[in-house]
């Protein structure tokens, strides 16, 4: 398949995962990935009171316009065992976000995403399965609607995003001989921005076309490599 982006050592596939996976040609160091949890996201019913509004509100002071993602399916049912089994296969070391989600193996090392949401009927935290030989690992980050970490920059363009700070301590939680890292389930691309923040190569995979651009666009940005 062609690429819908290359360009310094990333690469985007637009199209479906299993796919672009299947004959075993794209490989990386380590899958860091945050597939659909099958909660209904897309289509605004998971945690709480969902994402789409079209109101506007007042936050600080100002008058502020919330953010509708549209509609769609493709959080309606978790990847099944096969695919999870797929995109396990492209990499050695793996970080899976939602793993309580999916049927995977028994696990030491835990990641924690604290989101520091306080009193809300919204998850506290989110996890992450890994195959990583350390101990549980936690992250204090707050990710919650416009109340979000002092200093954090992140323009959410995706239900689902994740912050690009939390992306890239969760990638540095792998062995610093991983150089290359695989994101079947890119979205708009975050987990590539962090790779490339740190000087990795990646590969993301997204079948939604407008979020193949949106990543593609985030990425043709210079970044400063930080660690």
């Amino acid at each position: 398949m062609t690429p819908y982006y290359e360009h310094a050592g990333i690469t985007i596939y637009c199209g479906d995962c299993r796919e672009v996976l299947r004959g075993g040609s794209v490989k990386a160091a380590l899958l860091c990935t945050d597939p659909p949890y099958g909660i209904g996201a897309a289509r605004h019913k998971f945690g709480g009171h969902g994402v789409k509004q079209h109101h506007t509100g007042l936050a600080a002071g100002k008058m502020i316009a919330k953010r509708d993602y549209g509609d769609g399916a493709w959080d309606d049912s978790p990847p099944d065992a096969e695919l999870i089994d797929l995109i396990r296969s492209c990499a050695p070391y793996q970080i899976i976000f939602g793993g309580n989600y999916f049927q995977l193996p028994p696990s030491k090392c835990w990641l924690v995403w604290d989101k520091l949401r306080g009193n809300t009927d919204f998850a506290d935290c989110e996890l992450a399965w890994t195959n990583l030989n350390k101990a549980v690992r936690r992250i204090a980050y707050r990710w919650n609607g416009f109340l979000v970490q002092p200093g954090c920059k992140d323009v959410r363009t995706h239900p689902t995003q994740k912050p690009q700070d939390v992306m890239r301590w969760a990638i540095l939680q792998a062995p610093d001989t991983c150089k290359s890292v695989l994101d079947p389930f890119m979205g708009s691309g975050t987990t590539l921005e962090a790779a490339k923040a740190l000087g990795l190569s990646a590969i993301g995979i997204e079948r939604e076309e407008r979020y193949c651009e949106i990543a593609a666009q985030r990425l043709s940005q210079e970044m400063l490599i930080t660690v």
